[in-house]
């Protein structure tokens, strides 16, 4: 997740645009957690410690289960990743104690869930870069309004042979 100010630039990257994504994560495990009769947390800190795991788990465990799965998500245009996104939930439930999911439902239901939370905590963020990318746009149409290297020629000129 990138946060963006108007000057254009981006803000929290690197160690900052970790925690953050952290943070974001976390309250998407507490209100899927809180929504799911199947989710169970116990604590605030199995709450950090999903979000660590579940984290460390799509960075380094999905990328190889979307390669072996390859021809599956192809065939179901994409429908498959929903199952690899329940598979990582399950192993994240396996490893953190005090964080339980009932079964492979419930794990389908809250990759969904934190999907949905995910994309509503990202949108003020995609308007920012909208914005800024309008006007970075609109500022490199005025600069090439003054260009000087036409010669004299007009935009509806005829070039009469």
């Amino acid at each position: 997740m990138r946060i963006t100010i108007n000057n254009g630039g981006t803000f929290y990257n690197g160690q900052a645009g970790c925690f953050t994504r952290l943070m974001l994560l976390m309250i998407a495990v507490m209100v899927g957690a809180w929504i799911l009769p199947g989710v169970d947390v116990t604590s605030w800190g199995s709450v950090l410690l999903t979000a660590i795991v579940i984290s460390l788990l799509n960075n380094i465990i999905r990328p190889i289960l979307i390669v072996v799965t390859l021809p599956v998500t192809a065939i179901t245009l994409g429908l498959f990743l929903f199952v690899i996104n329940a598979i990582i939930i399950i192993m994240a439930s396996e490893l953190v104690k005090g964080f339980e999911v009932e079964n492979f439902g419930s794990a389908l239901l809250f990759s969904l869930i934190l999907m949905a939370v995910n994309y509503l905590l990202e949108l003020p963020n995609k308007y920012l870069n909208r914005q800024t990318l309008n006007q970075s746009n609109n500022q490199a149409f005025r600069q090439s309004d003054d260009d000087s290297d036409d010669e004299g020629f007009t935009p509806y000129e005829e070039i009469k042979k």
